[in-house]
């Protein structure tokens, strides 16, 4: 029989790990300036931009893309002026996938100092030898790095939504974010690749000695998102709120094998005897 999770160990080892990320730069000085970068300076400057210059000249890029597009989202682009469907391509479409590395980046950033980071400050051996068990341990680790991933992915999806209604408005003419697959990414598939992310990374910094080879490592998982982006500029993928949804779930389920496969592998003995 399973023995009961402990969560108040779980949560000791989930607060104890937050007090330190307070304190590091080197985890702190990425979660903020990448956001601001990614979901303030530049799409604020392309919704700027994009009422600023006469568009036309640029659609013909698009033409394949548009072509190709399923009907349901053509549908999404009638009445709009070369200016801006760009935009709402560009704000609407293009950074969709680019703002899941935001949830994925911060909990990986914070996971890779969870077993490599404390071989590094000489605290991995106090906390391996607590009475939490393997799995409450694991446990702990994630949701350290889980629970921060959401609040910045909240609070950036925030930020980006007035940022892009506000530099867009003298073109757009009204609020035209967020939209229905947008919430879909938010709620259902941002977490999970946050999750994801997170969980990569607890296995790599387990097996690895500083905090920078276990960031390096883990930093691959991103890799999936920049095919995505590229997948949907070459009008292979059309993200929408069905397409979101099942690969938001494919995520669920790949979370949950990564997460079964950190458990069965997080020995504390075989770490201890690297130390």
């Amino acid at each position: 029989m399973t023995a009961k999770l402990n969560w108040r160990a779980i949560r000791a080892v989930a607060q104890r790990d937050l007090m330190i990320v307070r304190r590091s730069k080197n985890v702190l000085l990425p979660i903020i300036l990448v956001p601001l970068l990614l979901l303030v300076i530049i799409p604020g400057a392309i919704g700027f931009l994009g009422g600023a210059f006469d568009m036309s000249g640029d659609m013909d890029d698009l033409a394949m893309f548009f072509e190709a597009m399923p009907g349901a989202m053509k549908v999404q682009f009638a009445g709009y002026t070369d200016n801006q469907t760009m935009i709402v391509f560009m704000l609407v479409y293009t950074f969709a996938p680019l703002f899941l590395i935001l949830p994925m980046m911060t909990a990986s950033t914070i996971a890779a100092g969870s077993f490599a980071g404390e071989k590094e400050r000489g605290t991995i051996e106090a906390l391996l030898y607590t009475p939490a068990t393997d799995l409450e341990l694991v446990l702990g680790k994630m949701l350290t790095s889980w629970i921060p991933a959401l609040l910045v992915t909240l609070v950036g999806f925030v930020l980006y939504s007035v940022t892009v209604n506000l530099s867009a408005w003298g073109t757009m003419g009204r609020v035209f974010f967020p939209t229905p697959m947008w919430l879909a990414l938010i709620f259902w598939m941002a977490p999970a690749a946050a999750a994801l992310g997170l969980g990569a990374m607890v296995l790599v910094s387990s097996k690895t000695s500083t905090y920078q080879d276990a960031y390096q490592m883990g930093s691959m998982v991103v890799l999936p998102l920049i095919l995505l982006v590229l997948g949907q500029l070459g009008g292979v993928v059309y993200l929408s709120v069905g397409f979101v949804v099942a690969a938001g779930t494919v995520l669920w389920i790949i979370d949950g094998v990564v997460l079964w496969f950190a458990v069965k592998t997080f020995r504390r003995s075989e770490i201890i005897a690297r130390l």
